[in-house]
């Protein structure tokens, strides 16, 4: 088999273990490490292909390192906005914070 079928495939199963985690976790922190995996999804598909196959090596690094740089600054984001919410509502489950004051 391919290595970069291999490789492809991984990328796949972290996209879709992201995807599920995504859909059915109740809190922002577990939300969080699912958009993540899915970002390392797409980070390892980026830096298999520029390896193995005939584009630029240094293309696929440097979108790789963008990937990362976003994912960075999301969690960022994500962190600080669950900080808000820990300190408004007192809990950081999403039904919690899915409801509206009457």
């Amino acid at each position: 088999m391919n290595p970069l079928v291999l490789y492809q495939a991984v990328a796949i199963f972290l996209l879709c273990v992201g995807l599920y985690g995504l859909a059915y976790r109740k809190t922002f922190v577990g939300m969080l490490i699912c958009v993540e995996l899915m970002l390392n999804g797409a980070g390892l598909s980026i830096v298999a292909a520029a390896q193995l196959t005939a584009a630029d090596s240094a293309l696929g690094q440097l979108a790789a390192l963008l990937v990362m740089g976003l994912a960075a600054a999301e969690a960022t984001l994500v962190l600080a906005i669950l900080i808000v919410v820990a300190r408004r509502f007192g809990r950081t489950d999403q039904d919690t914070v899915a409801e509206l004051r009457g």
